[in-house]
Order: structure tokens, then sequence, then C-alpha cells
């Protein structure tokens, strides 16, 4: 009987020590690219697809977790991951020693290369020798852009860089550059899609893509990652993801194909994300610029106060605010803040208006300022003669008269803070510019968008 109990102890221990190691339904932020066709990007009915997003669906599937994801792009998934925001990133990112230092890497899920690629039809390059003379484009920041550097000279052709692939691939169809070069994978995937690109000179690898956390912070997750990883190479799921998007045989079409070659096809197949992008840069710009009202005339008013410390303050403010350029505001208060007040996380949404509001309000306090000090000094003197109180005499005199010369400035700065809306872009906030980013990210259609 009691071996029985022992035996049956041990198997429960055992079961135990299994369940311990699945994820137990936790549910994890992890980050994306928006913009990375084809590990992700998005379709014309707003959806997200991808090599990225359907590992990671089926990976937390069979591995029982959750998963929230978002898409903020490249560099906003990397800081957010850094920062505490978000649990873990997925994005084509390759596995590099410098990275290694920040990032605990999954097991590769895939090998990366560079390839170039030419316009369809042009036959007089079929190997690289034959880009002699030959202007080549190239992304910032790439690997790709090393390997030219390193070969140039070799080879005998110029390199003309851009910032955004778009931009690259647009040069190539009107014959601004004769060859491109850009990730394997991504040439690949155009090709699928039947852009008018060919690809006579072989791939050349460069590395493997990996996913991360912080290092020291969610590293169970990256157990589930690879454990879940093996189990779809070895059913054949991992294959059947990649023939879908890239190769010969990829069988995934965009849903609602609409030629967007035309501005009536591109609306119609984008409007829904154009305007959703649109009514976030509104709201971000309203709500902002009315909670700077209440804090900018507030503000105002303490820098004509007869009381010297609320001068003080007002100055200080003000000169800080406006001297901090709102790009960094934002990326303080969203990612730096967390750093020192842990409690202190918001969502990049909120954290936009917050950084635009105080941008706004330290310029409308100095509209208030010069309002007030518009309206001649005999004013007040006035009043406070016929025995009126320094409240009354600002409250009946003096700002009815200031206001209606604030109005043209207050309406100035709102078109500023509408504009200003494309800056919080840096955070992930999908606003009209970024809107327009991840459309072209898909159909590299740059200049209709």
């Amino acid at each position: 009987m009691k071996k029985k109990t022992i035996f049956f102890l041990m198997l429960f221990f055992i079961a135990f020590i299994g369940i311990g190691s699945e994820a137990d339904g936790k549910t994890y932020k992890v980050v994306l690219d928006s913009t990375y066709a084809p590990f992700e990007f998005q379709n014309t009915d707003g959806t997200y697809s991808g090599i990225d997003v359907d590992l990671l669906d089926e990976i937390s599937k069979t591995e029982g977790f959750t998963i929230q994801k978002s898409f903020p792009g490249f560099q906003a998934a990397v800081d957010q991951v850094q920062s505490g925001q978000a649990d873990a990133i997925i994005a084509g990112m390759s596995i590099t020693d410098e990275r290694k230092k920040s990032f605990t890497f999954s097991d590769p899920y895939f090998d990366s290369s560079i390839e170039f690629a030419v316009k369809k039809g042009d036959n007089s390059t079929k190997k690289i020798e034959d880009l002699k003379g030959k202007v080549v484009g190239v992304k910032n920041g790439t690997v790709s852009l090393d390997f030219l550097n390193e070969n140039k000279d070799k080879y005998g052709f110029t390199i003309k860089i851009f910032d955004e692939g778009a931009q690259m691939y647009d040069a190539l169809s009107i014959g601004q550059v004769q060859a491109i070069m850009d990730d394997g994978p991504v040439v690949d995937y155009a090709v699928a899609q039947g852009k008018e690109l060919a690809t006579p000179i072989p791939a050349t690898p460069i590395g493997h893509y990996g996913f991360a956390v912080k290092k020291g912070q969610n590293e169970e997750l990256v157990k589930y990652f690879n454990e879940g990883l093996r189990k779809l190479k070895a059913n054949g799921g991992y294959d059947k993801i990649l023939n879908k998007y890239i190769g010969k045989d990829a069988g995934y079409k965009e849903p609602k194909q609409v030629d967007e070659s035309t501005y009536s096809g591109l609306l119609q197949n984008n409007w829904q994300s154009l305007l959703s992008g649109l009514g976030n840069t509104l709201v971000m710009a309203l709500l902002s610029f009315a909670f700077a009202m209440v804090i900018g005339i507030i503000f105002g008013l303490f820098s004509v106060s007869p009381i010297k410390a609320l001068r003080i303050l007002s100055t200080i403010y003000v000169d800080v605010i406006r001297g901090v350029p709102l790009m960094v505001l934002a990326v303080f208060i969203f990612y730096g803040l967390p750093q020192f007040l842990p409690f202190f996380k918001l969502n990049d949404f909120v954290a936009g208006i917050f950084a635009l509001t105080l941008n706004a309000s330290a310029y409308i306090a100095e509209i208030v300022r010069g309002g007030i000090n518009a309206v001649p000094a005999g004013q007040m003197e006035a009043s406070r003669s016929l025995g009126l109180g320094y409240l009354p005499t600002m409250q009946k005199i003096i700002l009815p008269q200031a206001i209606r010369i604030m109005v043209p400035s207050f309406v100035n700065q709102f078109v500023i803070s509408l504009k200003d809306t494309t800056i919080i872009s840096v955070l992930g906030v999908i606003e009209l510019l970024q809107a327009g980013k991840i459309i072209v990210g898909r159909n590299l259609q740059i200049f209709k968008v």
C-alpha cells in the first residue's frame, strides 16, 4: 500500500512539474513592426498578416499563453521592450552580438539574406559583374548598405541611399536606379505579389532572425517560443507558414484585390485605415489643445500676476517646456518616466496627448501674457483709481479686450498642434502619417499615398 502511495505521489509530482513548465494562460504584450512585408504588414481590410504574426499565433496557441499584439513600428517596438512597456518583440529582428547585450533571443526562426532586384524585363543584369557603371539603390542603416560599400570598388557600381524602402522601389520603377538591394524575403514577397521585379542574382546569406525579450525579464517566454517553434518545425506547420508568403508557390493573396495604381482604387482599399488615422489625429489635437488652453491660461495669468513667486513659476515652466523639442518630450514621457516612476506607465496615445498638451500650453501661456500686456496700461490704472480691485478689473475690463487680441494666435496655435501630431508617431501611435506609412509598406506607392 505504501509503495502504491509513493508511486502515485511521484506521478502527481511529475505532472505538477509538467504543468508548471507551461505558460498557464499568461498574457504577454508582444510588439511587432508595422511595415515589413512579408513578416508583418497591414492588409487592405485593416488586419495584420505575415510570417511573424502567424508564427506568434500558432506558438501561443500550442504553448498555452495569450498574446496582446501591437504594431508600433520597428524602432518603437524595440524601445517599448527596453523600457518595459512591452514584454517581447518579434519583428524580423536580426540576432547580433551587440543586441545580445540588451536582449535574450530565442532560437533562430528564419535564416535571412540580402538580394538584388531589377525591373522585370531588364536582361542586361544577370550577374553582379553586370552592375558595373550602374546605380544601385539601398536603404540607409541596413546590412545591404554595408555589403554594397564593401563591394562597390570591386564591381564598379554607384550607391544611392534612401531613407525609406518605398522610395527605393519607386526610384527603380522610374529608372532613377538600375537595381536595388534589400532583404531577400522582402524582395521575394514583392515578386510573389506581382510587383514588376526580377531577381537574376543569387541571394547572399546574412544571418538569423529571432524572437526577443529584455535581458533578465520574461525569459520564460523565450522557452515557450523555442518549444513551440520546435513543434511547428516537426509537424510541418513552420514550412506551411513560410510557403504561404514567400517562394514560387506562395499562396497568400491580399483580400479585396483592387488595382491600387489609381487614386480611386487606393482609396477604395484604404479609406478605412486613412479615416482611422485621421480620427486619431483630430482627437489628439482637440483633446491636447483643450487641456493646453486650461493650463496655458493659468500660467499666462501667473505671468502677469502682482505676486512675484507666481511670475517666477510661470517663467520657469514656459522656458523649460518651450526649450525641449516635442519629440524629446514625448519620448521622455513614454519611455523615460517609467524608468524613474514604475507606476507612471501611459499607453502611447495618452502619452502623446500629454506631450502635446505640455508643449502647446507653454506657447498659449505666452499668448495670454502678450494679449494682456497689449491692453494699454492706463486701463488698469483708471480702473484701480475708481476703486475696483485687481481681480474685478482683470475680469471685467482687461480680459475682454485681451481675448479679442488673443483669438488669432489661438487659432494659429491649434493649427500648429494639429501638425505636431505627426511627431507623436515616434511612439507608435497610428495617426494619419503613420497610417499612410503602413499602407506604403504594403503597396510601395509612396507618392500616391
